[in-house]
């Protein structure tokens, strides 16, 4: 067993319950650098064991892999899905596949607002006009609604994805939200998260087939050729990179 192993499952007798955002932030700066080099389980373990009921994960359902992992770990736990009123057929139907299959809680969230009223108080297609907007009020503003049960999250967030995530640290504080967030995936290559899905049979999107390695709202998604950077099918034409979940 390495250190770094030894030294996640040594946190798990830590408990958050009262704590500050700054007291989080204080116990995030002393474990980030300790779990690093732990497997995607220890660390998922050690959160589970550190926030309880207070943590749970998101998916976009582009895959079930960080859902099939903390479901080994922590049969029940809360998986956070963003319905933004966008999504494609087949995403729909990797969240009702995710949630028919794997132990665990599934949570569907969305805006208050739906694509009607949007479009009646914003414009219609506001994805067109104003893509930052329609992201803040269809993802960023519902999640941390959501989040606010909360004092940990988990996402599927990888290094090796695109370079604007190259620091994503597997446990880190996200002042923005005042939450602890976690990336247990953080450190995967693509050939580690393939040969998992085969070696454990993981539900995939459709779309993933389809020359759609990135998803989005299909709206803002576009098919990416092969050998091309993933997620340039994303917001393609405009400088948008990111939907402001992870700024």
């Amino acid at each position: 067993m390495s250190a770094s192993t030894q030294a996640a499952r040594d946190f798990k007798g830590t408990h958050t319950a009262g704590r500050t955002p700054e007291e989080l932030r204080e116990l995030v700066s002393h474990v980030g650098a300790e779990l690093e080099l732990a497997p995607a389980e220890v660390i998922i373990e050690w959160a589970v064991a550190t926030f309880g009921d207070r943590f749970a994960i998101t998916s976009s359902m582009g895959d079930a892999v960080l859902a099939h992992l903390a479901s080994k770990v922590a049969p029940g736990i809360d998986v956070v899905f963003l319905d933004t009123g966008y999504h494609f057929v087949e995403t729909i139907g990797t969240r009702d596949a995710v949630e028919a299959t794997l132990p665990v809680n599934l949570r569907t969230v969305s805006t208050s607002l739906t694509v009607a009223e949007q479009d009646a108080q914003y414009g219609k297609d506001l994805y067109k006009t104003d893509p930052d907007l329609c992201c803040a009020l269809r993802k960023v503003k519902p999640l941390a609604d959501t989040l606010a049960e909360y004092d940990a999250w988990a996402t599927g967030l990888r290094r090796a994805e695109t370079h604007n995530r190259v620091i994503a640290p597997v446990v880190g504080w996200d002042a923005r939200k005042g939450k602890v967030k976690v990336s247990p995936l953080a450190r995967w290559t693509d050939e580690q998260v393939e040969a998992y899905i085969v070696d454990n049979g993981v539900l995939v999107n459709p779309l993933v087939h389809d020359g759609y390695p990135s998803i989005g709202c299909w709206p803002c998604t576009r098919r990416v050729a092969p050998g091309d950077d993933p997620r340039s099918g994303r917001w393609a034409g405009t400088s948008k990179t990111e939907c402001g979940i992870h700024a």
